[in-house]
């Protein structure tokens, strides 16, 4: 009995693992894949003020013994824009390709003088997440928090967004995405407001209207100060954000993109 007992605990704890392994959800996703570029020009009122780059590394990545999209966000203010304030940000998601959602995120701010290095690591199975960070002249700062079921970080959420059937939607119809961000879960409530026809420097989209919903902040002038466009298309590209902010208004414009996973449904100019 002295020796069986142990190997019954030992296949229930295997037994216990393969299930957890096996407990994520599947997120059917027909929108996105490896090796997709977007490029986009950020535009604060007349002026160029930035530049943004959106891709999907080549090859998957294998985080938490699953298959992930490196997804990276990278921004970088224009030479003229410089003189004001100079930021170049990253911003990193290995994205899980079946439940589409987090393993690990990666943030390098730099904005004028201000410095800052995150890592976060998501466990989906204990609904945990564990933050690295260091910021300019400090040491490296360790923490372990709670998230909810189902937490995007920034980039995963727009991805995420993609794979979402807006059909079934009505105009003023919404729903929320559980989130993580800066050390703090968030529920971030999300109305549909239909589709209309956006024109971009790569074209005119037919496009599916998103309104996410913003906490009250020192940066964006209301709760409904962020607008975004996705192709209404498979595709599902963020065409087109509109922000409006304390300081003035912001557009973010999509002017290239490269491997999509299907052909772009743009609109003919009359």
């Amino acid at each position: 009995m002295k020796r069986i007992l142990p190997v019954i605990v030992l296949v229930l704890v295997a037994l216990s693992g393969f299930v957890a392994k096996e407990s994520l959800r599947t997120v059917p996703n027909e929108s996105f894949t490896a090796g997709e570029l977007l490029k986009y020009k950020v535009h604060y009122g007349p002026i160029t003020a930035a530049e943004a780059v959106i891709d999907i590394a080549p090859g998957l990545h294998r985080i938490n013994d699953r298959p992930t999209y490196k997804a990276t966000v990278y921004g970088k203010t224009t030479s003229s824009f410089d003189l004001f304030i100079r930021i170049r940000d990253t911003w990193q998601s290995y994205i899980d390709t079946a439940a589409i959602l987090p393993h690990r995120s990666f943030r390098n701010i730099e904005e004028g003088s201000y410095r800052k290095r995150e890592t976060v690591d998501f466990n989906h199975f204990t609904n945990t997440a564990q933050v690295e960070m260091k910021k300019k002249n400090k040491d490296k700062k360790q923490s372990t928090h709670k998230i909810p079921a189902g937490a995007q970080d920034i980039v995963s959420g727009f991805y995420y967004l993609r794979t979402l059937d807006y059909d079934r939607f009505k105009p003023g119809d919404k729903f929320s995405i559980k989130g993580f961000f800066d050390e703090e879960a968030f529920d971030m409530v999300v109305t549909y407001q239909g589709r209309e026809t956006v024109n971009t420097k790569a074209g005119s989209f037919r496009a599916i209207k998103l309104v996410p919903r913003m906490p009250k902040n020192k940066l964006f002038k209301g709760e409904d100060a962020i607008t975004v466009y996705l192709s209404d298309d498979r595709n599902k590209v963020p065409v087109l954000i509109s922000a409006d902010m304390f300081v003035g208004a912001v557009k973010v414009d999509l002017y290239e993109h490269k491997n999509l996973k299907h052909k772009p449904a743009l609109v003919a100019q009359k």
